[in-house]
């Protein structure tokens, strides 16, 4: 019996590229565009590894395909419901990844508040003897009360490292986490005015697009700081760089951004404001981790079984 064609569209992390090729027959192309497949291969394709925006026209003309393996969490690149409707199961890599991104997370704040990415370039320029010591960093974690907007796997994962740091932890979700002990708030902005420090981990769904704003930024005061470790179209970056740049808002640590990989050069002038490249969860352990989630939810389809980790929209969608 020939293996199932699993497709894999544009750029993947070769580890995924590996475990495809070692169970199922591998296509690749360039990009998620039907003009790049002919009509056999249409036909033949029956999963997808990727971890790029599919276009639903895209995934409607594969008339075979059952399955689509995102390498992520976040899979706001597909729509799930889409894909469901049409009785196409999507899986997602949760979990693996929370506890690394939520200690790039900490390291992020840390960074934002004492400025050691600064302060190892003071070192490295010859400026600590030439110059003197680094100055003293006017922001702290010493307490501070940091809300998390988005108390989910990666959410948790980071309240539970704050703990440690002896601050005060709030949280907002649409609903209330039953046996959390972290103070809930219903709304955003009641978090956001109860909090000097706001960590972004939501996904990037049009309920949470642009939903730090004006207000959420002003309700943080001006020793507030903002870190986004979740998606960039969670933050109106207008609002953002201008209360950077009036210094109503304190600092910033930014690992996701609205347009990547070519950030807003406003965000590279600014003094106030620590920057990654969407690293959080960038470790090979935890990249081939993914990897192995992503394929393994595959071989279990095609072996007859439930995926390891279907999105809710497909849950309906047990087994081939």
């Amino acid at each position: 019996m020939s293996k199932p064609v699993i497709l894999v569209p544009g750029a993947i992390y070769e580890h995924v590229v590996k475990r495809v090729e070692a169970d199922f027959e591998l296509l690749r192309v360039d990009s998620a565009d039907l003009s790049l497949l002919d009509e056999t291969q249409k036909v033949s394709i029956r999963g997808i590894a990727s971890a790029i925006h599919l276009p639903n026209d895209f995934i409607a003309g594969l008339p075979s395909l059952e399955i689509i393996a995102h390498f992520g969490v976040g899979y706001d690149v597909i729509d799930a419901k889409f894909a469901g409707e049409h009785n196409i199961m999507v899986c997602n890599t949760p979990d693996v990844l929370s506890e690394e991104v939520a200690d790039t997370t900490i390291g992020l704040l840390l960074n934002t508040l004492r400025e050691l990415p600064k302060a190892e370039a003071h070192l490295r320029r010859g400026d600590w003897v030439n110059k003197g010591n680094y100055r003293l960093t006017p922001l702290t974690l010493r307490n501070r009360i940091v809300g998390i907007y988005g108390l989910g796997r990666i959410g948790q994962e980071i309240a539970t490292r704050l703990e440690g740091f002896g601050v005060g932890i709030h949280y907002h979700t649409r609903t209330k986490k039953n046996g959390v002990s972290y103070q809930y708030h219903e709304t955003l902005l009641d978090m956001a005015n109860a909090v000097d420090t706001l960590i972004s981990i939501v996904p990037g769904t049009p309920a949470t697009t642009k939903s730090i704003d004006t207000e959420i930024l002003a309700a943080l005061g001006s020793n507030g700081v903002f870190i986004n470790v979740g998606r960039g179209s969670v933050v109106d970056e207008d609002a953002l760089i201008k209360a950077l740049e009036n210094k109503s808002l304190a600092a910033a640590g930014l690992d996701v951004f609205e347009n990547e990989p070519d950030p807003r050069k406003d965000f590279l002038s600014l003094e106030n404001v620590s920057l990654l490249p969407h690293v959080a969860s960038a470790s090979v352990h935890t990249r081939n981790a993914m990897g192995d989630l992503q394929v393994d939810n595959l071989v279990n389809w095609f072996g007859g079984k439930s995926p390891i980790s279907p999105v809710p929209e497909t849950a309906h969608i047990l087994t081939k």
